[in-house]
């Protein structure tokens, strides 16, 4: 038991005791950890249904037994293989009227269900406005209309993002007013065709880099106007990495944001981005984001309140990692634990200046590709490296608004809800950001991405260490052979150049008698 303002309270563990949940982007890379979450650690939870829709030739009882036959699952399998028979999977599509769900399953929904996880959304910056406001926005509008339904809500959890409001450069744990209205944009992208909505998305966003932050704040405002009794609560991370220790360290199972960039950079063939290294890079784990969403609706059914609780879950303002440290150690441990056939030998740096950056591109990125897709063509072998470069230079592109500026986002809401928690809760549903230690953490995150993402068994680390001390040999010939290069061109220049040379030759000479 934990107390509330006096009121003595149930644990977050009792809390969900016979309850359903039902959540939305359940088969996402957050909506896994929270459905893995919420088995292991509350055993007596009754039933999860999930929101899910055919694919690649796959029925929804198909991908449930995919999903939980995944690696994330593994500890639920053999310590507690009986809690997975409490995923249910319900048929649906989140852009289809009223959810594309059946008569037959809403009627189970709306008299079984008391936590709602809506984190169903697209996650693509650069996503059509039309189709981006189809799943954030009209998919929130038809979550609604399902959940002013169900006999038994006590708790709606939505997750935003801590940037839909990056125009502001101080972002509090509130909603904030947009110029345009949610049902306005809503009804514009129903009447108009694709092209005419993609001719006026810029004049839409504004001055936000992209539609995903645009319609996660216009979310948000819907939200507001439409849940009226609902006991709503919203939960806004930064950007989510690899897991912190929950329910294996590093776990992560996709490209998306600076992961896909990170495994190019260990491979050897990504080396320069605009990127600000004294700025703050707001990383969260994705483990600390749902624990801080289950302990919110435990909040939220618990504690109800006329207005929306919104809690930023970021790491800026209590345990801070700079965009040179990160990028750093990311470098460091890309070295220490590198994936199979790399290519050349991990290294780089973030750049400030956008002219820098465009002529480090140029060297490092496109002209060595189009080299390496030579050799491979006159092989007979398919030409990927020119096509690949395209891809990470389109997300490098797409970070570059983040990781050039820096937002000051409260966490009071955070902090406050962590104290309403009883020890054992706390240990239990950790979302202390403060306990990361990021080299650990980082180390980890490396690790994970040549695991799960790569696919790269550990076996194979010795053969790729003993390949990537042979690269930093060659790497070191190279940069030697180019300084020799530069030298003798300066030298064949005059007689002042030369004697220049000769005695800066002679100092470093020197400087190592010195230290011999």
């Amino acid at each position: 038991m934990s107390t509330i303002s006096g009121v003595q309270c149930t644990s977050v563990k009792d809390f969900y005791r016979d309850r359903s949940i039902f959540i939305t982007g359940g088969t996402g890379f957050m909506g896994k950890v929270l459905v893995e979450k919420l088995l292991r650690s509350c055993p007596g939870i009754k039933n999860i249904y999930l929101l899910m829709r055919p694919k690649r030739g796959q029925d929804v009882k198909q991908r449930l037994r995919e999903l939980l036959n995944g690696p994330l699952f593994e500890k639920l399998r053999q310590d507690a293989p009986h809690e997975l028979s409490k995923v249910i999977p319900i048929a649906g599509d989140v852009t289809e009227q009223e959810l594309g769900i059946s008569e037959a399953d809403q009627n189970t929904l709306i008299r079984d269900v008391s936590v709602v996880f809506h984190s169903a959304a697209t996650v693509k910056f650069d996503e059509a406005l039309k189709l981006s406001v189809t799943i954030n926005m009209v998919g929130t509008k038809q979550l609604l209309n399902l959940c002013h339904r169900m006999h038994n809500l006590e708790a709606l959890i939505h997750v935003s993002t801590a940037y839909c409001n990056c125009d502001r450069k101080d972002v509090a744990e509130e909603i904030y007013p947009l110029s345009a209205e949610p049902e306005h944009v809503i009804a514009l992208t129903k009447v108009m065709d694709a092209k005419m909505v993609d001719d006026i998305t810029p004049t839409l966003i504004g001055n936000r880099p992209n539609t995903y932050t645009f319609t996660k704040a216009l979310t948000e405002r819907l939200l507001q106007s439409e849940s009226g009794y609902l006991p709503v609560a919203i939960v806004r991370p930064s950007i989510v990495l690899s897991s912190h220790k929950e329910p294996v360290a590093g776990w992560v199972d996709n490209w998306n944001g600076p992961t896909g960039i990170i495994a190019a950079a260990g491979k050897g063939f990504f080396r320069s981005m605009l990127c600000h290294e004294d700025k703050i890079a707001d990383l969260v784990p994705v483990d600390i984001v749902i624990n801080l969403m289950i302990c919110a609706a435990w909040r939220t059914a618990t504690n109800r309140t006329k207005t929306i609780p919104v809690y930023n879950c970021c790491t800026g303002q209590q345990n801070p990692i700079t965009w040179k440290k990160f990028v750093d150690l990311v470098f460091k441990y890309s070295r220490i634990h590198p994936p199979k056939d790399v290519i050349w030998y991990p290294g780089g740096r973030c750049h400030n200046s956008v002219i820098i950056n465009k002529m480090c591109i140029l060297f490092q990125h496109l002209i060595p590709a189009h080299i390496l897709d030579f050799f491979l063509r006159i092989k007979g072998k398919p030409t990927i490296m020119v096509v690949i470069q395209s891809k990470l230079h389109k997300a490098a592109t797409c970070l570059e608004y983040f990781s050039t500026k820096q937002w000051n986002f409260r966490d009071d809401n955070v902090r406050h809800l962590a104290e309403q928690l009883s020890p054992e809760d706390r240990q239990t549903f950790m979302f202390d950001v403060k306990q990361i230690d990021w080299p650990s953490y980082l180390e980890h995150y490396i690790l994970g991405i040549r695991h799960f993402v790569l696919k790269e068994s550990p076996d194979t680390l010795p053969a790729a260490r003993s390949h990537i001390r042979k690269l930093y040999w060659l790497h070191k010939a190279v940069q030697f052979g180019m300084l020799v290069v530069v030298l003798r061109f300066l030298l064949s220049r005059s007689s002042v150049t030369r004697a220049a040379c000769y005695s800066l030759l002679t100092i470093v000479l020197r400087m190592c008698r010195m230290i011999v």
